[in-house]
């Protein structure tokens, strides 16, 4: 469901080294196959992920005892067990923290409804290992196999992966929760006055508020429980008092579908996206007596408002001054985060005419992180011309560069800088205008 901190598509939201060194290496892995997690993929056309992303896969920082993700991962965990308690005494909700983030892109896209021609299913997007299997883009990727094997209440965690932009808020992975409830039509209506007269289906139509197969009264409930489970959450996390609203969204596996907003500092700030499951999904994965909830949110998002973490790099530190404000005796202890010296940035820009097809920004910003790794902190594009004659067109972008654990000197960020340059033109077929 959408990762709050990244481009709205489908879904619900290394170390660091004191020597710089880059890879002057073709961006993709040049043999046939790519390895990854003891399993090798055939290379194929759709092949896309780079050496740099496959050398963070298993890090798992969620589940680094002490790391700010983990700590979020934790309180929400506990939070779940202790309010939600199952039949026999024992938590309603199981978590699944550990799940491989290599799925098939049937997992990623088709059982989650999502359209043939969808664009959140480009090359330009996501990382493929190849035509069939990639790095999930999301959790909800696990959530038909989850379902298919007859849980009805269960939390994901994991890290996903999403090609973008690069900034202070995003970054190719991150991590993302998930959580899913189905209800049966005893479990929804038993408290309710006559509820046994009440059903979850009808023959309808679809509206605004509604899927056509659904009464009014098992959507109203669905939704009532979900809002009421997700704010519990976030008044556990941000405290009393917090200001929340919903906003009306759309997500191909749910519908009615929301997101949820919080004033924060006096700023409203997108935490969640969530809705009532499509039954088509329930039901394709053998649940058709049950109509259900899903969420998702972004632990990175969650953890940069609660902690005022201004840096998402800052994440895969293993910078001491950093993850030692996170070892608390108790997950629920607070946190006053003291942000680290800022090194002064240095700035260089980039030109070059664009090949006359197949260019896309994710390639380009792809090929600057394979380069520049986590020491690039900012790309932007400052300048689009096109030539009046030859209609040719050329790109200008400011590349920031700043440690964060030192000054960087020009002659270190000149080296990565031409590197980038001498990349550009080889792997996307630009002509510099260095």
């Amino acid at each position: 469901m959408q990762e709050v901190q990244i481009g709205r598509i489908t879904s619900f939201g290394h170390a660091w080294s004191s020597t710089i060194t880059s890879s002057f290496a073709a961006k993709t892995p040049t043999s046939n196959t790519v390895e990854l997690l003891g399993k090798a993929y055939s290379r194929d056309d759709y092949s896309n992920v780079t050496e740099k992303i496959l050398s963070k896969v298993g890090k798992n920082l969620h589940n680094q005892r002490s790391h700010p993700l983990w700590l979020i991962k934790e309180r929400i965990k506990n939070h779940f067990y202790k309010q939600y308690i199952g039949r026999f005494g024992t938590p309603l909700f199981s978590v699944y923290d550990d799940l491989s983030p290599v799925v098939t892109v049937e997992q990623n896209f088709d059982r989650l409804l999502i359209p043939q021609d969808h664009p959140s299913r480009r090359k330009g997007e996501n990382y493929y290992m190849n035509q069939t299997h990639m790095l999930r883009a999301h959790t909800s990727a696990h959530q038909w196999d989850l379902m298919h094997s007859g849980l009805d209440a269960f939390l994901v965690v994991g890290d996903v992966y999403r090609r973008d932009t690069i900034d202070s808020s995003h970054y190719p992975i991150f991590h993302q929760m998930e959580g899913v409830r189905l209800f049966s039509n005893h479990e929804l209506f038993s408290n309710i006055k006559d509820g046994e007269s009440l059903q979850l289906f009808e023959q309808g139509h679809r509206t605004a508020h509604k899927q056509e197969m659904h009464t009014m009264e098992a959507v109203r409930l669905v939704e009532f429980s979900l809002k009421q489970v997700l704010t519990k959450l976030v008044t556990h996390l941000f405290g009393d008092g917090l200001e929340i609203r919903w906003v009306d969204c759309y997500f191909p596996f749910t519908h009615p579908s929301f997101e949820m907003e919080i004033n924060f500092q006096g700023e409203w700030m997108e935490v969640l996206g969530c809705g009532v499951m499509e039954q088509q999904l329930v039901n394709s994965a053998g649940a058709e007596e049950k109509i259900g909830w899903a969420f998702g949110l972004g632990l990175e998002r969650l953890a940069m408002i609660l902690y005022d973490i201004p840096d998402i790099r800052l994440f895969w530190s293993e910078d001491e001054r950093f993850l030692k404000q996170f070892s608390v005796p108790h997950i629920e202890q607070k946190v006053h985060f003291q942000p680290l010296s800022k090194y002064p940035p240095l700035i260089n820009d980039i030109s070059f005419w664009l090949p006359s097809e197949k260019y896309s920004e994710n390639d380009f910003y792809d090929l600057v992180r394979t380069i520049g790794g986590d020491l690039v902190e900012k790309v932007v594009l400052i300048d689009e011309f096109s030539h009046p004659k030859t209609k040719k067109v050329s790109h200008c972008y400011r590349i920031t560069y700043r440690h964060l654990e030192r000054t960087l000197t020009q002659g270190e960020v000149h080296h990565l800088h031409r590197a980038i340059e001498e990349l550009a033109v080889q792997e996307l077929g630009v002509e510099g205008r260095f």
